[in-house]
């Protein structure tokens, strides 16, 4: 039985909303320790750079697994993947909780990340398989979206929800949270699901590297998160030191600039959608650049602003590459997305580490520094991308009156389209080339009104 149409889009939104609420758990779960990384370093006796590693240990077992579970949903259905994955995430954050050693604490959180893959490329290839193309950027930006809230859900568990010297307790309340969203999915994801690259027809990992136009996506991905990470990761310690001194629960709120990314996901997707991705990469680049300089006058509403732009400008940034690279991509969708989230969290542990050695040895100025250095490349890149979008589309200057026929070699459907608001059939192209010459001037007419 046909479905009508109101019956189908609110079948999609049905699908996008219990997709949000799986992949905000999943990210409620990765950044849980960021708010308390000064509690953590009183309690077990370590540096910055080691309380860091509860962090980075997460991102990289994501980096380390997203290719495999990468090929897995390219070749089976997403549902016994998402229930296992999400599952032993659930149990990973259990150990956390119980543990009192740190080198358990940081092994058990790289355990996580090598399950959460198994959530987040999964879904990513499933919301691409179930929704049309032209709704993929907004689908991407709900997706992006969930990903904010679930990283701002984590931060507010560890960081004011629980008391920060509770925070065993923000891990069981997340991990319960996440098992509970694993078992929802297994209720509503369907058992069988048609798998368009099975075939053995799709591109494989070596395919995709040598694809430039990837490449520059994938290189956006690890530069922007690579300065996004080194922002969060020490910004406690610069605003819990002279001259600001703030408790945990203070800079904790400011943690509630990520609701601006929850708004910038659908916008930034429609944003690509009228503007060009490689556009909104541009601006996003630079929103973040500028923001960040922000953070350097030492006040509290200067900090505040300028965290409410670096999450507009990561999180454009973020949107407007994930949608050129589905765009870009008719197979393979699994292998291509988890190369990016490969590229995304590579950077994010690289961003990490090398804003360890900027605040070490120069404090919050030589973070700054280095996050401006790591801006230039999603700036440059949108730039590309932009134009790259141009020349593949061709200008197509308005014919007049009077300025003879226009050359049959620059018109087609995909050309005409953007300009006119209409497509030309392939039959009238056809017969534009091989008709008569009043039938080609009745023609010239009717292009030209």
């Amino acid at each position: 039985m046909a479905v009508s149409a109101p019956g189908r889009e609110e079948g999609a939104r049905s699908l996008q909303a219990r997709v949000f609420l799986l992949v905000a758990a999943t990210f409620s779960t990765i950044y849980l320790t960021q708010p308390v990384l000064p509690v953590l370093r009183e309690e077990f006796g370590i540096d910055a750079a080691k309380a860091s590693l509860t962090v980075s240990a997460v991102i990289f077992g994501i980096a380390l697994a997203t290719l495999p579970f990468g090929r897995l949903a390219d070749r089976f259905p997403a549902r016994p993947i998402i229930l296992v994955g999400g599952t032993l995430a659930s149990l990973c954050g259990f150990l956390c909780a119980a543990t009192t050693r740190f080198p358990l604490l940081v092994a058990a959180r790289f355990l996580q990340g090598v399950f959460v893959p198994s959530l987040t490329t999964c879904l990513v290839v499933y919301l691409v398989r179930r929704l049309p193309p032209e709704r993929l950027n907004v689908a991407m930006g709900a997706y992006v979206s969930a990903t904010v809230a679930g990283g701002l859900g984590g931060r507010l568990l560890a960081g004011f929800i629980h008391p920060p010297l509770h925070w065993r307790y923000a891990f069981v309340t997340a991990s319960a949270f996440l098992l509970l969203a694993t078992i929802d999915a297994g209720r509503w994801l369907p058992r069988e699901e048609k798998i368009p690259d099975a075939a053995g027809d799709e591109a494989g990992f070596a395919a995709l590297l040598s694809r430039n136009d990837l490449l520059r996506i994938f290189s956006v991905g690890a530069a922007s998160f690579g300065a996004f990470s080194s922002v969060f990761n020490y910004l406690p310690f610069h605003l819990a030191g002279p001259p600001l001194l703030l408790p945990t629960r203070v800079i904790t709120m400011l943690y509630l600039s990520y609701l601006v990314g929850v708004a910038v996901g659908p916008l930034a997707g429609r944003l690509g959608n009228r503007l060009g991705n490689g556009i909104a990469m541009a601006v996003g680049g630079g929103v973040f650049g500028a923001s960040i300089l922000l953070t350097l006058l030492p006040t509290l509403l200067a900090v505040a602003v300028s965290l409410a732009g670096v999450c507009a400008g990561f999180f454009l940034v973020h949107t407007a590459a994930v949608g050129a690279l589905n765009r870009k991509l008719a197979t393979s969708r699994g292998r291509g997305n988890s190369l990016y989230v490969l590229f995304y969290y590579l950077g994010g542990t690289a961003g990490i580490t090398a804003g360890g050695q900027a605040y070490g040895r120069a404090g919050w100025r030589g973070v700054v520094a280095l996050v401006v250095v790591l801006l230039l490349i999603p700036v440059a890149a949108g730039i590309l991308e932009a134009r790259s979008d141009r020349l593949r589309q061709g200008p197509l200057p308005p014919p007049t009156r009077g300025s003879g026929p226009v050359p049959v070699n620059r018109i087609s459907a995909r050309s005409v389209a953007p300009h006119t608001g209409f497509r030309l059939p392939s039959s009238f192209l056809g017969q534009w080339m091989s008709g008569s010459p009043s039938r080609k001037s009745h023609f010239r007419q009717t292009f030209r009104r």
